[in-house]
């Protein structure tokens, strides 16, 4: 009698990795009624440079018919060693993901992207003495980040986080960079005596206003630093740029005019600008 074989087992379809992961919101902060912050849960798995951005969303709402999340490009503002994620946004009350993601609270539930990339990372730019790092609104965000590495302290002499607003009340983080940071374990003393906080506001009485465009132009930016000369120096000089489209290519137009040449996580350079965003 002749055996029958045994069907085969079927072969299991693969199954295909999530593109991101669910993780929990730790906190919320309102800083007015245009700008906020939150932290989500890390994963063992996540590793990120300081500086980089990643796609954050939200699950879809089945009962609106959503099948897919709406994600968007976020920086991280913790430093790379940090246990948990936090994020800086602005508030679009019709915005397809902000609109939403506005009224997080603590315990939801966030979507997080698993390829963190970018540009505005401490190897994109060549050593120098003077690091400014210059953001207009929420593109303060990788700067949170940078200032809180020791590496920013141990390959620049100065740091200079330059914020520019149009409103007193968005400069949010101005308490932590006055004063908090001084009180960090990791960088803390460091920051004490090399980080300069530098802020500026468009729109309303201040103790600085103007546009970064306009301080470089006039020379004060150079006189407020205590600096020599009413230019950048491509020996010493570097910077990051991040923030609106217009601010990013006025300014980079400005660096480049003072000789100072964009850069790469390729071919590290003198500035550099997150090339995602502006396009």
């Amino acid at each position: 009698m002749t055996a029958v074989p045994a069907p085969a087992a079927p072969i299991p379809a693969p199954v295909k990795e999530a593109a991101q992961s669910v993780e929990t919101v730790l906190w919320v902060k309102h800083w007015t009624d245009r700008l906020f912050s939150f932290a989500i849960t890390r994963p063992a798995s996540f590793r990120f440079r300081s500086g980089e951005f990643v796609m954050i969303g939200l699950p879809p709402r089945e009962e609106l018919g959503e099948k897919k999340p709406v994600l968007r490009a976020y920086s991280i503002g913790s430093p790379s060693f940090a246990e948990e994620l936090e994020f800086f946004s602005i508030k679009v009350p019709d915005g397809p993901l902000t609109s939403r993601l506005q009224q997080i609270k603590t315990g939801d539930q966030v979507l997080l992207g698993k390829k963190p990339t970018g540009t505005l990372v401490l190897d994109a730019v060549r050593p120098g003495k003077r690091l400014f790092l210059f953001g207009t609104g929420t593109g303060l965000a990788p700067w949170l980040s940078v200032a809180r590495d020791p590496d920013a302290y141990s390959r620049f002499e100065r740091v200079i986080v330059a914020h520019g607003v149009r409103e007193v009340q968005e400069l949010a983080y101005r308490d932590f960079f006055t004063s908090e940071i001084f009180d960090d374990p990791l960088v803390g003393d460091e920051a004490r005596a090399q980080l300069t906080y530098y802020p500026t506001v468009t729109r309303e009485p201040f103790e600085r206003q103007g546009r970064f465009t306009d301080l470089i132009q006039s020379g004060q930016l150079f006189r407020d630093l205590g600096l020599e000369g009413d230019r950048f120096d491509p020996e010493h000089d570097r910077a990051m740029l991040c923030g609106s489209m217009a601010m990013i290519k006025d300014t980079a137009a400005l660096l480049e005019a003072h000789g100072l040449k964009e850069g790469s996580n390729a071919e590290p350079g003198d500035f550099v600008i997150e090339r995602a965003f502006v396009g």
